[in-house]
């Protein structure tokens, strides 16, 4: 069967690393890597065999130039991605000794926000299996209208995936609460963390959430639990997963490279492109156990760097 094509939409954004052991008084030394939640799922999609098209607004700085370096060495295809003036967004992230990362952001004015529907109104989405998208490009104004008329024009033939991937320094948890009914209407597959949840419903638990969010509209959701692995929820049928064990180095984008290794799974088993009404508990099963596996490889590398193909047949 050949494998289906997947497009995310999303942002990239220049992750850097203090890197305190490097630096001297009165200086602070930094290590760049591309990061960015939708940006890190193409990466990981395009690695493990998924044919991966990333629509961004890429700056023309330095870091856009990282950006398309990075992404088009892990094969994603930059075709419809903007050439954009305005500059790169900036996380600056520091790693605690469990290898948690905090953030500050400098995002103000920068490139991944500015999308209007011209730009989306331009990209062909016949062919595409799924569209997957999230994080601040979809709630982030001026272009988050934008980013939802699109999601709503490939509902029409495609699957739609959604990572709220809430970040509070940048958004008000707030804004994501009101705009996810109308996610959950336009999506079939809603994955999130642990952390997103406590940040959205507030001492709800995530089989009450996931109830919600089926009622909203949304078919699947996947909730992972860090090392207490993941919850999913199939039209209310629930699936736990384990998590894999792992040395950690650090968690920087294990959430996404999960999120690529499910879609991936589900792509190969030709279950995409469509609203999943073929699909059943075991494939969610075999898919979130895929994913857990795609995800503590990343929790072993350093930065968001999801493993290859080959290393999974190891």
């Amino acid at each position: 069967m050949p494998r289906q094509p997947i497009t995310v939409l999303g942002e990239c954004v220049a992750d850097a690393f203090v890197q305190p052991q490097r630096s001297s008084p009165g200086e602070l030394t930094l290590k760049v890597h591309a990061g960015g939640g939708p940006a890190n799922t193409a990466v990981g999609l395009a690695r493990l065999g998924t044919p991966t098209r990333f629509l961004g607004r890429l700056s023309e700085d330095t870091f856009g130039r990282l950006f398309r370096t990075h992404l088009t060495a892990s094969g994603v295809d930059l075709a419809h991605s903007v050439n954009a003036p305005e500059p790169s967004t900036l996380a600056v992230a520091e790693l605690s000794p469990d290898g948690h990362a905090a953030y500050s952001f400098h995002a103000e004015g920068t490139a991944d926000w500015q999308w209007h529907p011209a730009e989306l109104a331009a990209v062909p989405l016949s062919g595409t299996a799924c569209v997957h998208t999230g994080s601040l490009a979809l709630v982030r104004e001026p272009g988050g209208p934008a980013v939802e008329e699109f999601l709503a024009r490939a509902a029409g033939n495609a699957t739609v995936s959604i990572d709220p991937n809430v970040r509070p320094l940048l958004v008000d948890p707030a804004r994501y609460r009101e705009r996810l009914a109308r996610w959950c209407e336009l999506a079939d597959l809603l994955r999130l963390s642990a952390d997103d949840l406590a940040l959205l419903l507030p001492g709800v638990s995530p089989e009450a959430a996931c109830d919600r969010w089926h009622r909203a509209g949304v078919r699947l959701v996947v909730v992972t639990l860090g090392e207490h692995g993941a919850l999913a929820s199939l039209d209310g049928t629930r699936i736990t997963v384990p998590a894999v064990p792992v040395e950690v180095v650090d968690t920087v984008g294990a959430g996404d490279a999960f999120t690529a290794g499910l879609l991936h799974h589900l792509g190969e088993r030709g279950l995409l492109g469509g609203r999943l009404d073929s699909l059943t508990a075991p494939d969610v099963s075999a898919a979130c156990a895929y994913a857990a596996r795609v995800a503590a490889l990343t929790c072993a590398a350093k930065g968001a760097n999801p493993p290859w193909a080959r290393q999974l047949t190891v």
